[in-house]
């Protein structure tokens, strides 16, 4: 095929690469050692490289040759050649865990620099051309945060926003929301933009030693929306996990018979609106996007029935030869609109439905003034959205996603219209691809006036996995770049345009 010629840029991909060092194996998909690949596009040629991140984590795996430091679905235990009072020593020092960094979830940018990302308070500088691991950063040195998402927002000025918990801190677990600005003071030039990091606001975990966990929030033009789901962490059990013999995994519990609540934080005030708004429990991962109109708040995510979705990823389970049986979806994702009317009637009767803009999606008052709020279903099986991040925190019409079937893993690229409701794929036999990535047309008029990235791996041996270039407009395929590598599923990334590049030196 043939691609764009304005399409100029680095394609970066991070994900788990590796699952085995010596003869220890890890039990989950999500905790194998980071294995970054990025697909460079010049002058209508595709160039591509792959690297481990060289965290801390994997230099002592590799070095030691077995799993030493643990990740969240394998918790690591001391050499059993080691003596009895080292061993001791050694379940002692587990018990507040220092967080592995191996940074295997994402990409963030942060002022002209690149992070390799997890959920863990580290993150590793990275070089976007060469995937030189740099140095590691601490989020604790410039805010008090024990774990945190791998997908910040950014706003118009380029400023990185991004949230934690707070794990009994002063006798408090909180969620707290941060910005760190794109450049630091002419003044300041050598500090780093972390230095200038601020905390917008805080948000009460509804539990000391229960924190929720969450994956992303939302933003609009005025807020910012934090969903607080009865899936939580439980911080005895994990801070007993290594003692117990078990993993971090199994200190994370859902609660079917619980709430969800939403939080609006007004960005103007950082005040979190003060009428509670909630919905039944569920789990969810991603936020798609969100907006505001008509005095209403307008949010979209993928939500699942419960947690069984983690349970599928761990090794056992995804043995190829039994990969379609023990692999069947029991909690389909179905893609949610929330409608939430911030500008209500306060004397509105109990009960009265206080949705005025149109939309299956109600909020009712309930006796204790709080508003119950049920979602509009927009449509069902997909998973790793993307938008137009241009349309972010603004009202939108088209998303990018993989299409799930009887699997959690994806067999099509989707997209799909929210407004008309029509959905259209690309699949090919045999292919498995990964989240799609819109990368906009410099001259762009229309939303979805560009292209859609995704690498696909197949399950023929005889055929090589490939970088696909969509039109984003027809989903027609304009070209696509075999790699004759053993390519990895991954999970997010993000596109680097040429200009964000820093001059490459010699």
């Amino acid at each position: 095929g043939e691609l764009p010629r304005w399409l100029q840029g680095i394609l970066l991909r991070n994900g788990p690469g590796m699952h085995t060092i010596g003869d220890s194996t890890y039990n989950h998909w999500f905790d194998g050692l980071a294995l970054m690949h990025s697909f460079t596009f010049k002058n209508g040629e595709v160039y591509y490289r792959s690297k481990f991140l060289r965290s801390d984590t994997y230099n002592c795996n590799i070095e030691a040759n077995r799993i030493v430091v643990s990740e969240f679905g394998t918790m690591a235990y001391p050499d059993p050649c080691k003596n009895i009072f080292a061993k001791a020593f050694s379940y002692l020092s587990h018990t507040i865990p220092e967080f592995t960094d191996n940074c295997l979830i994402n990409i963030m940018k942060i002022g002209e620099d690149f992070y390799a990302t997890s959920e863990t308070n580290f993150f590793r500088k990275i070089n976007p051309q060469t995937l030189e691991t740099l140095e590691k950063v601490d989020y604790n040195k410039y805010v008090a945060v024990n774990v945190t998402t791998s997908h910040p927002h950014y706003d118009s000025d380029g400023n990185t926003l991004n949230m934690g918990t707070s794990i009994v801190d002063k006798g408090k677990t909180k969620y707290v929301l941060f910005k760190i600005p794109s450049s630091v003071p002419e003044q300041a030039k050598k500090k780093s933009c972390l230095k200038h990091l601020e905390v917008v606001c805080s948000i009460p975990s509804r539990s000391l030693l229960h924190p929720s966990y969450y994956h992303s929030f939302g933003i609009t033009d005025n807020y910012i929306i934090f969903v607080e789901q009865p899936f939580r962490l439980d911080i005895l059990k994990m801070a007993t996990a290594y003692m117990r013999g078990v993993s971090w995994a199994s200190c994370l519990a859902f609660n079917k018979d619980d709430k969800t609540w939403f939080h609006f934080i007004d960005k103007k005030t950082r005040k979190e609106v003060s009428t509670k708004f909630y919905t039944d429990a569920m789990v969810f991962f991603h936020h798609i996007n969100a907006y505001e109109e008509d005095g209403h708040l307008i949010f979209d995510i993928i939500a699942y029935k419960d947690n069984s979705l983690y349970d599928m990823f761990y090794l056992k389970n995804l043995d190829f030869k039994d990969f379609e049986e023990k692999n069947k979806l029991t909690s389909f994702p179905a893609c949610k609109r929330f409608v939430v009317p911030l500008q209500h009637d306060k004397d509105a009767e109990v009960g009265s439905n206080l949705v005025t803009h149109p939309s299956t999606a109600t909020a009712v008052k309930d006796r204790d003034g709080n508003i119950y709020c049920q979602p509009e279903i927009l449509c069902e099986g997909i998973e790793l959205p993307r938008i137009n991040y241009d349309y972010n925190g603004k009202k939108y019409k088209y998303v990018f996603a993989t299409k799930v079937q009887w699997s959690p893993v994806p067999t099509k690229i989707a997209k799909f219209n929210i407004q008309t409701k029509e959905i259209i794929h690309w699949e090919e036999e045999h292919c498995w691809p990964s989240e799609p990535v819109f990368v906009p047309n410099p001259d762009a008029k229309e939303e979805d006036d560009g292209v859609v990235l995704t690498c696909v791996v197949r399950s023929d041996p005889k055929k090589l996995p490939f970088l696909l270039v969509l039109d984003a407009k027809t989903f027609t395929e304009l070209g696509r770049a075999s790699v004759d590598v053993d390519m990895h599923m991954d999970l997010h990334g993000m596109f680097i345009p040429e200009q964000d590049l820093k001059p490459e030196t010699e």
